[in-house]
């Protein structure tokens, strides 16, 4: 085990050095320059080259990539120019956020959808069958942030159940039970769409385990058909839900971008939205690869997961 994770771990260098590769190149052909978005009104030609020889921006883009990557394996994002702090510790303090409502949102597409998938499957063709069919391919179609504004005009506006915006109440908000009035919209408008997917394949991850014969010949013993569904059918299909658990923590990951910004939730996709439009370069670089990063290291995670149920999957 020891040495299939040192070969996972490896491999993932590869792929973490063409991210900052991409990420970099991407916030170099972004029209607009920083020292102008930083000197406002003071932007004269002289200004202005005195913010990028300050900053390092007139030296060529080969250098400024291996400058900055140098600082990078050495711990230093470098400083943000908007915000005048390090930027990894404005990457922590709004990760925080992410990680909060991305968990819930994770945690909850994955409970409902492998439920749903093993429900469904359990009672193929079948009245529940159809039924969650139907819903999960209309949670599929339906956007994240288009369910999210609607959910906030019905619940929010008209119904006033739960609030509009942000992580706490402004005032006399902080504990558990006002976030969770603030986390209940976002968290299942980003959680919707990776509800359906999970769900789907669950369902064809178990149809396919319960067509095997060590089921019939379960079933046939008279083995109660709940432990057959639930300790022999799900635990083999887990093996096959496992990664798609990890694809889709990747997209309820990036999916916070958008939800962040319709709820206006104090996370890291907003921190990033914000970075671009005021051309905050190394804010926006680190926020990305800090963001891959996690993500890269939880697929890895997945893997090990997977490999323990299936310890084909090391050889």
């Amino acid at each position: 085990m020891g040495r299939y994770i040192l070969r996972r771990l490896f491999s993932a260098i590869p792929v973490l050095l063409g991210i900052t590769v991409i990420v970099f190149l991407i916030m170099a052909m972004i029209p607009g320059d920083p020292a102008t978005a930083i000197l406002g009104a003071y932007a004269t030609p002289d200004n202005v080259a005195r913010i990028n020889k300050d900053l390092g921006l007139d030296a060529p883009l080969v250098e400024r990539y291996f400058i900055w990557l140098g600082n990078l394996l050495q711990g230093d994002f470098g400083r943000s120019y908007s915000l005048n702090r390090p930027v990894l510790a404005e990457v922590l303090d709004r990760f925080s956020a992410t990680l909060v409502l991305a968990g819930v949102s994770f945690v909850l597409c994955s409970l409902l959808g492998i439920l749903a998938g093993v429900v469904s499957a359990a009672r193929q063709y079948g009245l529940a069958d159809k039924l969650i069919t139907f819903t999960v391919l209309i949670g599929i179609s339906v956007p994240s942030f288009f369910l999210g504004m609607m959910m906030i005009l019905i619940f929010a506006v008209r119904l006033q159940w739960l609030p509009v915006s942000g992580m706490y109440a402004i005032y006399g908000g902080g504990d558990l039970a006002d976030l969770g009035r603030h986390i209940a919209m976002p968290a299942l408008a980003l959680s919707v769409v990776a509800t359906g997917v999970i769900a789907r394949l669950s369902r064809s991850a178990m149809l396919e385990v319960l067509r095997q014969d060590y089921i019939r010949t379960a079933r046939a013993k008279g083995v109660n058909e709940r432990r057959v569904i639930m300790g022999h059918a799900l635990r083999a299909a887990m093996v096959s839900i496992i990664p798609v658990l990890g694809i889709q923590a990747g997209f309820v990951l990036s999916g916070a971008v958008y939800i962040e910004i319709v709820f206006q939730w104090p996370g890291i996709g907003r921190m990033l939205v914000d970075a671009i439009l005021k051309r905050d370069i190394l804010l926006v670089q680190g926020g990305v690869v800090f963001v891959a990063a996690c993500y890269v290291i939880f697929n890895i995670l997945v893997d090990v997961a997977q490999s323990l149920l299936d310890p084909r999957i090391k050889t």
